[in-house]
């Protein structure tokens, strides 16, 4: 018994490593990208977003449209359209508030504040997934914020995080309620995903997500997409590049959610900064330190901690209607010798 449990729990962690990492890299993507773009003077971090979710709405939302099975269209648009509205808007601010935050606080600030997402997404699930953590899963989890703790302070030890605040305080608020928001999109993510379907999600996202961002940066933004130059290759390649990784990052995240948990998820991608800082090394000259490797080996085995004890749930599956349970399972000769869901991880029979 104690030798399957570890060897399902490094299956586990194997599958939430690889995964886990493919999305920092992505995360890596969009950082390095927006970098790239600011030391051209371009700052549009509203519209950036806003041709993700194009992309995501003429990708998913065309596939979604034109499907036979599952729930169709207007079915969505009836029983869910406003709580999709609510997650477009939830998920279109916490990026806007996280990246507005620069502007105000620390790089150093940032970071750090940034991981109360994984605070939230840990409690929300408690409270709306109903996931029961063990000692192992809270423990892992304490070592990875160690890690990443350690990759900011060695950021400043470094001199990496030399810029000044101009207003500390509206900063540090800021990225707490993005933090926070992000919590929450990740955690409707996970329900979704394991309710319905990744298509669905990521199809209705992109629907009313481009509403939304599309006001959005019309209205804050427009003077800044008025004199942007679209004919030097060293503002559209930066700007292809990390619509393209903000397209995979949106579409895998939800393969990866749906695998392992949205915790699991948050824990993975403390790592996306020390791969930042190896692109940095030969992109921006940033300067390198032996603690960049430390930090992201803690990391790697806080991510091992968490993974060798499965989380819990008290439900049996997801609190879904009956009046929604027959467009969300059929019967199956193998019920019985198959798990019907998967929470956080662990195969949970209906």
């Amino acid at each position: 018994m104690l030798k399957h449990l570890c060897e399902k729990g490094s299956r586990y962690f194997l599958k939430a490593l690889f995964l886990g990492q493919f999305i920092s890299l992505l995360l890596c993507g969009t950082a390095v990208s927006t970098g790239l773009l600011q030391e051209q003077g371009v700052n549009i971090p509203t519209a950036q977003s806003f041709f993700n979710y194009v992309l995501l709405c003429l990708v998913f939302t065309t596939i979604l449209v034109c499907r036979s099975e599952g729930r169709t269209f207007g079915q969505i648009l009836k029983t869910w359209g406003w709580k999709y509205l609510l997650i477009a808007i939830v998920d279109v601010e916490a990026n806007y508030l996280v990246v507005k935050a620069y502007a105000y606080t620390t790089v150093t600030s940032v970071q750090l504040l940034d991981c109360f997402s994984l605070v939230s997404v840990m409690v929300l699930s408690y409270f709306v997934l109903k996931a029961r953590y063990r000692l192992q899963n809270i423990g892992g989890a304490v070592v990875c914020l160690v890690g990443m703790i350690g990759l900011v302070l060695t950021d400043t030890l470094v001199g990496k995080n030399d810029n000044s605040a101009s207003n500390a305080v509206l900063g540090d608020i800021l990225i707490i309620i993005g933090a926070t928001l992000y919590g929450i999109s990740n955690v409707c993510e996970e329900y979704v995903v394991r309710t319905f379907d990744k298509v669905e999600f990521l199809a209705m996202v992109g629907l009313f997500g481009s509403f939304i961002n599309g006001i959005q940066f019309a209205i804050l933004e427009r003077d800044e997409i008025a004199t942007l130059d679209l004919t030097s290759y060293k503002t559209v390649v930066p700007l292809l590049v990390f619509v393209i990784c903000l397209f995979l990052l949106y579409s895998t995240m939800t393969i990866v959610i749906q695998l392992t948990s949205a915790t699991t998820v948050n824990l993975s991608i403390l790592s996306a900064d020390f791969y930042t800082l190896l692109f940095g090394l030969f992109l921006f000259n940033y300067k390198f330190h032996v603690l960049y490797f430390v930090s992201f080996t803690v990391i790697i085995i806080g991510l091992f901690i968490y993974s060798t004890s499965p989380v819990n749930s008290s439900d049996q599956h997801y609190d879904v209607t009956d009046k929604h349970k027959s467009e969300l399972t059929e019967p199956s000769d193998n019920s019985d010798d198959e798990p019907s869901h998967i929470v956080n991880g662990t195969a949970v029979d209906m």
